[in-house]
């Protein structure tokens, strides 16, 4: 079937690739950063759209910089540019002004060198594809032989507890299993960064907590870097080292919190007072933001 639909070129868009170039652009190992580097530094960054009547100024001046195995969430009201934040580091958006590197490299070096995941918004899955090929995409488009990509990929649904399900087409799994399989695919080729775009906002509450608890346990196990986007306060705090509070347009950070949870988090913590008073934190950093506004 041919790939020529807006689904294709989303995945495209990330993987930075053609067929015939991904030998060039996918090494098969990348050089880890030196002992010293941030995961992502963000320097004075600025996005401007220009449009028919005026330009409208995504993001102001942002200054962020991530360490490895860090754990960090973008939170603030829609239309803030936390999605564009995102981009700009995924090299999925330029900036107008400023600097962005991904451990220690532009962004555009460290999407053709696969530094990073990415998980949209939808699970971006090809429906005529099984739940396995899905996974086995980006790999195959590396160039990696057939019986490297399968193995590859049955673990990463091992890791994300979708094992059993390899021969499923996505149309046949929920909504919250279409997004493990989206997540099982980033992390195939071992990103050091994980980014996710508010991956599990369109779920219900029960599969979305449940969810959560997943992601925590996985970042727990391998600590890679996540910069993860989201609406949702008490999913910010559950799962986040820091919390990055951005104000309405032009996105600007208003607040960095620094959770004082243990790293081992579970689910029954949400009603404790330390809990609490985070949420508290970041609700009134929220308010801050709109009342500047």
């Amino acid at each position: 079937m041919k790939l020529a639909d807006p689904l294709h070129n989303k995945l495209t868009n990330w993987l930075g690739f053609h067929r015939a170039k991904a030998p060039c652009l996918f090494p098969t190992s990348v050089p880890p950063p030196a002992p010293s580097t941030a995961a992502v530094t963000v320097q004075r960054a600025s996005v401007v759209y220009a449009t028919a009547d005026a330009p409208v100024h995504a993001l102001s001046a942002i200054d962020l910089t991530i360490a490895p195995g860090e754990f960090v969430s973008l939170i603030g009201p829609s239309g803030c540019g936390k999605t564009t934040l995102l981009r700009v580091i995924a090299d999925l958006e330029p900036i107008s002004a400023g600097q962005v590197q991904v451990n220690g490299m532009s962004p555009h070096d460290a999407r053709l060198g696969r530094a990073y995941g990415y998980v949209f918004q939808s699970p971006a899955l090809f429906p005529w594809r099984t739940v396995l090929a899905n996974v086995m995409l980006p790999l195959q488009i590396q160039g990696r032989s057939a019986a490297d990509c399968r193995a590859v990929a049955l673990e990463q649904l091992s890791r994300v507890g979708l094992t059993g399900f390899e021969g499923k087409y996505p149309w046949q799994l929920s909504g919250g299993m279409q997004q493990r399989v989206s997540i099982a695919r980033a992390l195939g080729f071992e990103p050091r960064i994980l980014m996710m775009d508010e991956p599990f906002g369109a779920l219900d509450e029960i599969t979305r907590d449940g969810l959560n608890q997943q992601l925590q346990q996985l970042w727990q196990r391998e600590k890679r870097t996540v910069v993860f986007v989201t609406h949702s306060i008490a999913e910010a705090v559950y799962l986040s080292t820091r919390i990055v509070v951005m104000s309405p347009r032009p996105g600007r950070i208003l607040k960095v919190i620094v959770s004082t949870l243990p790293d081992d988090r579970q689910l029954a913590m949400r009603d404790s007072p330390a809990f609490l008073a985070l949420a508290h934190q970041v609700r009134e950093a929220l308010a801050e933001g709109h009342a500047f506004d």
